[in-house]
């Protein structure tokens, strides 16, 4: 019986395998693609941001409401409005997100895990407030007892201190994912609320106050 005798030319099976090595090359880099392009996971950046971001959000149009409803002056009851109006919508993009990636809208995760590695969030903030610039019930209320330019004041230093944390959050958050849509939402945050900052700190200085000192 004669020998099997690989009868195909040596370059066309150089090519061949080439060929295959392609498709394997090619492959792998959908696979990572694909990867990249998954929904964040429940402990992700990504999710931790926009449910911690949501709750952010929401004492700042409760603060915002109070001050509007609270004052006659033009200017403050305006940018008190621009806030509601603003933040709610935010809001409502963080909760979309998270139904969008079949992902709760709470979770049993602590506060702030995402963005101090799973450890929760640290300083002395933490202990009353979980997450930077939260007003304490304390300050809320006193906010609401609060009358006429103490309010706004009070209104003002309470809301600057809420805009550092919710630009610290945000800045976490580019360090941590530059997964498109949140990461835009992310940097506009931190241009416009340091904006806003700028303009309330000018508002204090008018009315003879300065910020509160930083919490940590």
């Amino acid at each position: 019986m004669e020998p099997l005798v690989d009868d195909a030319p040596k370059p066309r099976r150089r090519t061949a395998v080439a060929a295959l090595a392609g498709i394997l090359v090619l492959a792998v880099a959908f696979l990572l693609v694909m990867g990249r392009n998954t929904d964040p996971t429940d402990a992700s950046a990504e999710a931790g941001f926009a449910r911690d971001m949501a709750t952010h959000h929401a004492q700042a149009v409760d603060m915002a409401f109070i001050a509007r409803d609270g004052s006659t002056d033009e200017d403050l009851r305006r940018f008190a409005y621009d806030i509601i109006v603003t933040q709610t919508a935010q809001r409502g993009i963080f909760m979309g997100w998270l139904q969008q990636w079949d992902l709760e809208q709470s979770s049993e995760r602590p506060p702030m895990a995402w963005m101090a590695g799973g450890h929760g969030h640290a300083g002395p903030a933490a202990a009353s407030a979980k997450m930077p610039g939260m007003a304490t019930p304390e300050e809320l209320k006193k906010l609401r007892e609060a009358a006429g330019k103490d309010q706004e004041i009070l209104f003002l230093q309470l809301m600057i201190r809420h805009h550092v944390g919710g630009v610290e959050m945000a800045e976490a958050l580019l360090r941590q994912s530059d997964r498109p849509e949140v990461a835009t939402l992310a940097r506009h945050i931190v241009q416009g609320q340091t904006g806003e900052i700028t303009l309330m700190t000018d508002m204090l200085r008018k009315r003879g106050a300065q910020p509160l000192p930083p919490t940590r």
